[in-house]
């Protein structure tokens, strides 16, 4: 397995810093391995384990009673199901580890579509649906067979995608789609015999730097960055970006990401130190974790400040910014949102888009290796439980920033607010695609040609309910550091 995901090593020195908790419960059967870890593993880790009152420490008398409650439910999916809190929108599994930890650093079967389904859409049936392209991953099948952003797709194979069957219909690892054409005058998609044939990948790498450039607009240089993944595997070709972006002379910045569902919170750190400064005396980021982890660590384990450098003898570049302008939209989750919160008491953070995601919880890889505190290590796969490979990425804390604020669960609100319209979507980096238009009219003060843009897809009549096609993967953890 590729171990892309170098940042779960750091847990360590938390796990190390702990002595093992040992509640005593021991399962008296054989059958129910894996429903003891996922209880063992939620009871030490889970950030609402008070709350969940089957995972109370004094919620089973004798092993006996333990063992029984177990047996109780035969399904892990149900059972680690059983124990999440009613606020817990995120907390995710996978029965295979590998899978799992893949998926988390972008590495995937995919064939590089990523779209949009919209409905209401076609004269004949409002059950119909389409799809809309949003991004096309570089060296992807997709890109291979000349998709790009902005097409739309009413089928596969001639069947009509609806609500119901869209999932269906797009889950082979090889399908024909059926391409339509846009009648933008009355909103409307019209059907053609044009068709593309296209094929999932095994282990396909998604890059999270999707497109960094300067635009020079009336003689201010604005950098562009379409960032898509925080992948800490990534992290000093994010540094070459911006020491990029220095070299051509940035003075303003906008920051894409408007589909990045998260990831590393280390590279969140790097990326908004990217952008404000190498002060290391500035608090980025303080953890509250549950009251059984939060007494066990000192400041300096819950406490992150600004950072100077990638790793050892690597300076960071930064801009050393007063602003900066993100796009985001409610695909921007998790370690994008914590960008935006951990700049917030430091310099203005424009928001044009709409509302974000609101998960302002991170998460850890629990795996069954007790003598680890079920923590997840890659040096340590060997004493991985050979007869359990579920893996459980739970919510086990929140982010407050310097100012002490946390609270964001229901996403932070643009100060612009703009949808994307799925009948002029635009291209990434150019000055007229509608959301970098925008920013740009903030940074010069001058109106273009965007404004009638905006206008129109701000109108009543105009809006485009826009339902996003997610996989599971998009909501990502934001790993300790």
């Amino acid at each position: 397995m590729k171990k892309l995901l170098l940042f779960f090593v750091v847990l360590g020195f938390l796990v190390i810093s702990c002595d093992k908790n040992d509640d005593g419960l021991n399962p008296t059967s054989g059958d129910v391995t894996v429903q003891n870890f996922m209880w063992q593993a939620m009871n030490e880790w889970y950030f609402w384990q008070e709350d969940v009152a089957d995972l109370s420490d004094d919620r089973f008398s004798n092993n006996q009673e333990y063992t029984e409650y177990l047996q109780a439910s035969g399904d892990p999916e149900n059972f680690i199901e059983s124990l999440r809190f009613s606020e817990d929108r995120f907390t995710f599994y996978n029965e295979d580890f590998e899978v799992l930890l893949n998926s988390l650093s972008g590495i995937r079967k995919s064939n590089g579509l990523q779209t949009f389904s919209v409905d209401l859409l076609s004269d004949d049936s409002n059950e119909n649906r389409f799809l809309f392209v949003r991004n096309v991953i570089p060296g992807s099948d997709a890109a291979n067979q000349g998709i790009k952003r902005g097409d739309v797709f009413y089928g596969v194979d001639g069947v009509q995608f609806t609500s119901q069957n869209i999932s269906d219909l797009l889950s082979p690892d090889t399908y024909t789609l059926n391409k339509g054409e846009l009648d933008v005058l009355n909103r409307l998609v019209n059907t053609t015999d044009e068709e593309i044939t296209i094929t999932k990948e095994e282990n396909f790498l998604e890059p999270p730097i999707r497109l960094s450039t300067t635009l020079d607009i009336n003689g201010t240089k604005i950098g562009y960055l379409l960032y898509q993944r925080f992948n800490s595997d990534f992290n000093e070709e994010l540094n070459d970006v911006f020491g990029q972006f220095i070299a051509d002379g940035v003075t303003e910045l906008v920051l894409d990401m408007r589909y990045n569902p998260g990831g590393s919170v280390n590279t969140s750190r790097l990326l908004a130190s990217m952008i404000y400064g190498t002060n290391t005396n500035d608090l980025y980021i303080k953890q509250r974790w549950n009251d059984k982890q939060q007494e066990r660590f000192s400041d300096s384990q819950l406490e992150d400040f600004f950072a100077n450098q990638i790793r050892s003898g690597v300076p960071l570049n930064s801009l050393n910014l007063n602003r900066v302008f993100v796009l985001a939209t409610g695909s921007s989750a998790s370690a994008s949102e914590l960008v935006i919160n951990g700049l917030n008491p430091y310099i203005d953070v424009i928001h044009i888009g709409t509302t974000t995601r609101g998960k302002n919880e991170f998460s850890i890889s629990l795996v069954d290796d007790p003598d680890n505190r079920y923590s997840y290590s890659p040096s340590r796969e060997d004493n991985i439980n050979p007869d359990n490979k579920w893996i459980i990425q739970p919510l086990v804390g929140r982010n407050e920033n310097s100012a002490g604020f946390i609270d964001y669960t229901a996403g932070f609100s643009p100060d612009f607010e703009l949808r994307e319209d799925v009948f002029d979507l635009g291209t990434f980096g150019n000055p007229d695609e509608p959301l970098l238009a925008r920013a740009i009219d903030e940074i010069t003060g001058v109106s273009s040609k965007s404004l009638s843009k905006q206008q129109l897809s701000s109108s009543p009549n105009e809006i485009i309910e826009i339902d996003f096609q997610e996989r599971g993967i998009m909501i990502l953890d934001k790993p300790m550091q």
